[in-house]
C-alpha cells in the first residue's frame, strides 16, 4: 500500500480527450515492483490530499473491502460558507445520480442511497454574508460528491465549488476548499491501524488561518 498527498486540480483518470492526470505518473510509483501501483479509492480532481494505491493485486482487493465495508476512516477538512449553528452534529439525507443534458450531478433522493456524514466546526470566521466555517467532516458511506451535496444541501456550499455551490458554475476564481486531512487504514490483523495525515494546500491557508488554524 502507498498512500500519496494528492494536489488539487489533478483528476486520478485522463478524460476523454486526454490531459494530465494521477495514474500516468504511477509508473514512477513502483519501488521494484513489475507494475505500478493502482488506485484503491478515488478524489475529486479538485480535491487534495491523502489518496491510497494498491501495490499489487491481492492488496488491492483487501483494500477494496475495507473500503466498501467502511473499515476506513476518513477525515476531509472544508470550508464552507455560512456554517452550522450547532459545533456538531451529522447529516443523514439519501443521494441519488441526476443525469441532464449539460451533465449530471448528485441530488438528495429521498429514494436514493442512504448517504450519513459527521460533521465538527473547528474553526469560524466573522465576515459579509455569514462568513466562513472550518469543518472536520467524516463521510460514513461513500456515494460520489458525497461530502459537496452534503453541505450544500444544509445551506453552507464548500467554498470554490463550481457544482454545489450558490451559482452553479460560477466560483469568482476561488478553488475548491475541501482537503483529505487523514486517513487510517487497518491493512493488518492485530496491529494498529496505519494513520496518515496530509498538510492542506496552499489556497486553503488564508481561510483556514481566518478561522485559527496555526498550522
Amino acid at each position: 500500500m502507498l498512500i500519496i498527498d494528492k494536489p488539487a486540480g489533478l483528476p486520478c483518470h485522463a478524460g476523454p480527450k486526454g490531459g494530465p492526470n494521477l495514474e500516468a505518473l504511477f509508473d514512477g510509483l513502483r519501488y521494484g515492483l513489475p507494475k505500478p501501483p493502482s488506485l484503491a479509492h478515488r478524489l475529486d480532481r479538485d480535491t487534495s490530499g491523502c489518496l491510497v494505491l494498491g501495490r499489487h493485486r491481492k492488496a488491492l482487493a483487501k483494500l477494496g473491502r475495507l473500503f466498501s465495508g467502511g473499515g476506513i476512516d476518513k477525515t476531509y477538512w472544508a470550508i464552507v460558507e455560512g456554517g452550522p449553528a450547532e459545533e456538531s452534529g451529522q447529516i443523514d439525507k439519501p443521494l441519488s445520480k441526476l443525469n441532464k443534458k449539460s451533465g449530471w450531478k448528485m441530488v438528495v433522493d429521498p429514494e436514493g442511497q442512504p448517504s450519513q456524514t459527521d460533521f465538527r466546526v473547528l474553526g469560524r470566521s466573522e465576515g459579509p454574508n455569514g462568513g466562513v466555517t472550518w469543518l472536520e467532516l467524516k463521510p460514513l458511506t461513500g456515494r460520489t460528491h458525497q461530502l459537496r451535496i452534503h453541505c450544500s444541501s444544509m445551506g453552507w456550499p464548500i467554498l470554490g465549488d463550481p457544482v454545489y455551490g450558490p451559482v452553479a458554475g460560477e466560483t469568482g476564481g476561488v478553488p475548491l476548499h475541501l482537503h483529505a486531512r487523514a486517513i487510517s487504514v487497518p491493512l493488518y490483523p492485530n496491529r494498529e491501524a496505519i494513520a496518515v495525515t496530509a498538510e492542506p494546500p496552499a489556497h486553503m491557508r488564508a481561510a483556514l488561518a481566518a478561522c485559527g488554524y496555526s498550522g
